[in-house]
């Protein structure tokens, strides 16, 4: 048994033991009993039957005993649960929402984590609801255990006695991957919590903090593997196959992609994947903003821009971006491409390649194709450099 580390998980142990010890020294007693009447009343010593009319004593002691016993548990049992149930008026609230298969905590000042962070010796609170499905709240540790109902506020409160990481899990099935519904209470000096509950993340580690607090990385990896939901590594700029209401197309992932596919993600379903729920009225522009910032890469590179700026001087007239030929090379995968140009001579298209061949491409006439481009000497090197980071997003390991 994980040794208890509230004052009301001690007394949630008391009356196991209660319950267990009366229940074993019941099976005790039984058992000799039964061993003994197969003893005493065997057939060899009694060959006749008795008839036996009634016992008073024994009618008023299998009565008056049993009734003790359960009176006795419910006693145990009921002050136990009441204890469970009193939160204390002091207690700091926390409120706690479960969706399939992750949950979130949202402080009084309006922090959010994905992990339950607690001051040491203070009462906490716990107001629960669900977005989805039935969970169950569970720290085996503080033998505290509440469903989280779609609709409805539950509620359960602890005082941690001790510092350290206490599992939290998920205890009514909600689906594929409800074992993986996990988390933690961490439990902190005053101190520490104190500074943890009024710092801000900044940057990318905020942004991954709302990734985990909105259930995202529940479903989508960070790190390249394929889970329930495409992974979000490398997403901005790669390339999709999705399927909308006229069927199924290739999508570029650029900033309006992310954004529809976190604010309506029905309306375009990445090929082989199921759908998610929408966050349209659960997520503030803030939270989305800093999400889309983190999942472009802080716009490191404008992939958005390059492809605006094609698209305004009409290179995807000429070039597509899924490998399909139009009147010019296709963009998809170019990036360190072979090509054979019109003197024979053949070369890799780098960066360099790519620039000079927009500045002049009468100079990069590729074989098979017509001298029909036109000289783009008018973009600034701001600009041509966002056409190749577009082009690198369009090419394997594009990075």
């Amino acid at each position: 048994m994980i040794p208890p580390i509230t004052k009301v998980a001690a007394q949630v142990d008391q009356v196991f033991l209660l319950i267990f010890g009366v229940s074993t020294a019941i099976l005790i007693a039984i058992t000799a009993l039964m061993v003994w009447f197969v003893i005493r009343y065997h057939h060899t010593r009694h060959p006749k039957a008795a008839d036996i009319r009634g016992n008073l004593l024994a009618e008023v002691v299998w009565t008056v005993i049993p009734s003790i016993l359960v009176m006795g548990m419910f006693y145990y049992g009921w002050a136990s649960f009441k204890a469970l149930r009193s939160v204390p008026a002091d207690a700091m609230r926390v409120q706690v929402t479960a969706r399939m298969w992750s949950w979130v905590f949202e402080y009084e000042n309006g922090k959010r984590a994905s992990t339950l962070y607690v001051p040491l010796d203070r009462a906490v609170r716990l107001d629960m609801t669900s977005v989805d499905v039935i969970h169950s709240f569970f720290v085996p540790a503080f033998r505290i255990k509440m469903d989280t109902v779609p609709g409805m506020q539950t509620h359960a409160w602890f005082q941690a006695q001790r510092e350290g990481s206490y599992d939290i899990l998920c205890a009514e099935y909600c689906g594929l991957r409800h074992a993986n519904m996990l988390s933690t209470v961490e439990v902190m000096g005053p101190d520490a919590f104190q500074t943890w509950y009024e710092s801000s993340a900044k940057g990318d580690e905020a942004a991954i903090g709302l990734l985990e607090s909105y259930g995202c990385t529940a479903c989508h990896s960070l790190d390249g593997s394929e889970e329930m939901g495409p992974t979000l590594l490398n997403i901005y700029g790669a390339q999709r196959r999705v399927i909308d209401a006229n069927g199924t197309r290739e999508a570029f992932v650029d900033e309006a992609y992310l954004r529809r596919a976190i604010i309506e993600p029905d309306a375009e379903l990445v090929e082989g994947f199921e759908g998610m729920p929408s966050y349209k009225e659960d997520m503030p522009d803030q939270d989305l903003d800093a999400i889309i910032k983190y999942l472009t890469g802080g716009a490191k590179r404008d992939l958005d821009r390059g492809r605006q700026l094609m698209e305004a001087e009409g290179c995807l007239s000429c070039h597509s971006t899924d490998g399909s030929e139009i009147a010019g090379p296709t963009l998809k995968n170019i990036v360190g491409r072979e090509v054979e140009l019109g003197d024979g001579s053949r070369m890799a298209a780098d960066d360099q390649y790519l620039i000079e061949a927009i500045l002049d491409p009468e100079k990069f006439i590729v074989v098979g194709y017509d001298p029909i481009m036109p000289s783009y000497e008018h973009l600034t090197e701001d600009e041509l450099q966002a056409m190749v980071d577009y082009m690198h997003a369009l090419s394997e390991n594009h990075d």
